[in-house]
């Protein structure tokens, strides 16, 4: 089954998830994820599991729905007197869990401690147009802005942090109290999360009592937890033999569905063998796109061709990143200076062999197989190609964020706007720019994009950035991720799937009035 066969299966389930948010009353839920968080204080999360935990604890200002529109959440109105100031009056009686009051100055410290280059933030790069946020009263708040910032709106879902709590020690990674429709009861690391509802949202308690996030970190054995009976819910990442048995199942409620994610290879372009972009074109031509998507993901994806999701209002089709040519590479190589000059296989230049390390995380077999896939065709053109895999949090944390790989395989969700896929990414010193990537040209079209509020110029500046780098290739993209989703439609009956994968959807939020 094709993913295009996938997605017309569910489609009509799919409309009626995004039009209801009726989950039914019910004690607990119990959800599978791939691996566990890292963090619980949300302005140092890095994974998924941390960013959808979160979003049950705390809350912020706005809330994205599945449409990525912000509507109000803590912030119940706002307003924007010039192009370089945005005011958000905050509800009245707001509390955090711990029932301490919630006001302009949680917000502020929020954000402050996020926009400060000490405290380190993984999302800083996300807020640094943010000169300064000030308290005006109790309810109101008001950010001063350095630019002009279209993607503002987009990131302040960031959960508020109570400024009390954090300033007198409190440890809101391992202790959160936030101001969400959920609170932690418990975790186990490596094993359960546990969440029960609060009673002091201010839209209400949820209709599910309990939340329990089990991490299951192979993903077959996740779905065959799921078919047991033993998990409620299920997501992305799935094997796609997996999806193609689950969607056909007609006792699971599904969703599948274009997602907000790409799986990309990472270049070190700080490495020597790497600085060169004709080297990475090179490399880049080793990659074999329609196995990889088509065979070994079997269609739940889609060929990439550019940085730019294809929802996007600024993906232009016309981009293009090399394509797979085995021949082609080895030409290359060789106009580089590489041949096999002693007859044993493999490419070399001045006495030094051609190798490269491609690496990956464990927990995803997937990508396993699709470096391991990868690491034959260089093999074929002549490269010594070896393998690392490691658990995620050695090779994340320890690896690349270290920018200790040389080629890696990972991917990158939630992006929710062209600014969240490139700007840290891919400027020069930028936070998560692992690759030590640097171009002037741009850094002023990201830049650009950033701060013009027309969205045909921001589109104009994001189309020029991502061929400049289809061109130089500090990423290859393989792929724009789909989204899927499995559920026990007959304990949660109708549901709001969100392609971000996040939970509030699935527990009967209250009605945001």
């Amino acid at each position: 089954m094709t993913r295009k066969d996938l997605f017309a299966s569910v489609a009509a389930a799919a409309l009626t998830l995004f039009a209801t948010n009726t989950a039914l009353a019910q004690e607990a839920l119990v959800i599978g994820t791939d691996v566990d968080a890292g963090t619980l204080d949300p302005r140092l999360a890095r994974d998924t599991t941390a960013y959808r935990t979160i979003n049950l604890i705390y809350a912020g200002l706005v809330h994205l729905t599945p449409t990525l529109e912000a509507v109000p959440d803590l912030a119940e109105s706002w307003e924007s007197p010039d192009p370089k100031t945005v005011v958000f009056k905050l509800r009245e009686g707001l509390v955090f869990s711990d029932g301490s009051p919630l006001t302009a100055e949680d917000v502020v410290y929020t954000f402050t401690t996020i926009t400060d280059p000490d405290f380190n933030a993984p999302q800083r790069a996300l807020y640094t147009p943010i000169e300064s946020v000030e308290a005006v009263d109790d309810l109101t708040v008001r950010f001063n802005l350095s630019t002009p910032y279209a993607p503002l709106l987009s990131y302040l879902d960031m959960g508020i942090v109570p400024s009390d709590y954090a300033e007198a020690g409190g440890d809101l990674a391992l202790e959160p109290v936030g101001a969400g429709p959920m609170v932690l009861e418990s975790w186990k690391r490596g094993s359960e999360i546990v969440l029960k509802a609060s009673d002091s949202y201010w839209a209400g308690a949820p209709s599910t009592k309990a939340v329990d996030i089990r991490i299951v970190g192979d993903n077959s054995a996740r779905a065959q937890a799921f078919e047991a009976g033993d998990l409620d819910v299920i997501q992305a990442p799935l094997s796609p033999n997996d999806i193609k048995r689950l969607a056909e199942d007609e006792r699971f409620g599904a969703a599948i569905m274009a997602g907000l994610g790409v799986t990309y290879l990472n270049f070190n372009t700080a490495d020597p063998m790497l600085n060169d972009p004709a080297m990475r074109q090179a490399f880049a031509m080793l990659v074999d796109q329609e196995t990889i998507v088509n065979d070994i993901y079997q269609g739940v994806d889609e060929v990439a061709n550019s940085v730019i999701l294809p929802s996007s209002w600024a993906y232009d089709p016309d981009i293009k990143q090399p394509t797979f040519d085995l021949n082609g590479a080895v030409a290359k190589f060789n106009e580089l200076g590489w041949s096999d000059s002693d007859g044993d296989g493999f490419l070399d230049k001045d006495g030094q062999t051609l190798a490269i390390t491609l690496s990956t995380h464990s927990e995803d077999p997937n990508r396993v197989q699709s470096v391991e896939f990868l690491q034959a065709m260089m093999q074929q053109a002549g490269v010594d190609a070896s393998v690392k895999i490691s658990d995620w949090p050695s090779f994340s944390t320890g690896y690349v964020q270290q920018g200790q790989h040389q080629i890696a395989l990972l991917g990158w969700l939630n992006i929710v706007d062209p600014d969240r896929m490139t700007y840290a990414q891919f400027t020069t010193g930028g936070s998560l720019n692992w690759g030590g990537y640097s171009n002037p040209e741009v850094d002023a079209l990201l830049e650009a994009a950033r701060t013009s509020l027309d969205q045909g110029e921001r589109a104009d500046a994001y189309q020029k950035a991502a061929a400049i780098i289809a061109e130089e290739l500090p990423y290859y993209v393989i792929s724009y991720q789909g989204y899927q989703m499995f559920f026990d439609k007959d304990k949660l009956g109708e549901i709001e799937a969100n392609p971000r994968g996040t939970f509030r959807g699935l527990i009967g939020m209250p009605s945001a009035e």
